[in-house]
């Protein structure tokens, strides 16, 4: 499992006072207003900065940092990354995962056959996808429901799912 998860990622300068622009990457936005501390990963670097305020434009957030007050200070953070540590991330209910947490993971079929490796989790309207590169090289798409994905163990890197008729027809 891993450790930190990104956020989001800075786009930009926002104003002269050192706010920045943040393009969420996230499902949930609104985070940024609890959050007290963020992981900055640029080039060379990887500080722990502190937020002042958050606000929302947009599809965008605007972060300021403490003791980070001039455009001049934040221009070099263009385009670096922002992470959090899995003690700062939102809780998650009974059968939720984080998709970190999921790519990579052995897909096993209900009759012992291993199907391929999970390499993406698409997120539709109706119910998310998991996209698993078969043994073979091609790609298969699986939906996230209660008679396709029957069990997902984060200890054994394991999904067990029931392929459905006509799931493998190519």
């Amino acid at each position: 499992m891993v450790s930190e998860f990104r956020v989001g990622v800075i786009t930009s300068t926002h104003g002269l006072r050192g706010e920045v622009k943040v393009f969420p990457t996230t499902d949930d936005p609104a985070r940024f207003k609890v959050l007290k501390q963020v992981i900055l990963v640029a080039k060379r670097e990887k500080p722990v900065l502190e937020i002042e305020s958050v606000r929302f434009f947009k599809q965008f957030v605007i972060i300021k940092f403490k003791g980070i007050d001039d455009i001049n200070e934040v221009e070099r953070y263009k385009g670096a990354e922002l992470w959090i540590t899995r003690e700062q991330a939102v809780p998650l209910k009974e059968g939720e995962y984080f998709i970190a947490d999921l790519i990579g993971l052995s897909v096993v079929t209900d009759e012992g056959a291993l199907l391929g490796t999970l390499k993406d989790v698409l997120q539709t309207g109706a119910n998310d996808v998991y996209e698993v590169q078969m043994e073979n090289g091609k790609t298969v798409l699986l939906p996230v429901t209660d008679e396709c994905v029957l069990d997902v163990d984060l200890e054994k890197s394991e999904v067990l799912v029931h392929v459905l008729d006509g799931l493998l027809d190519l």
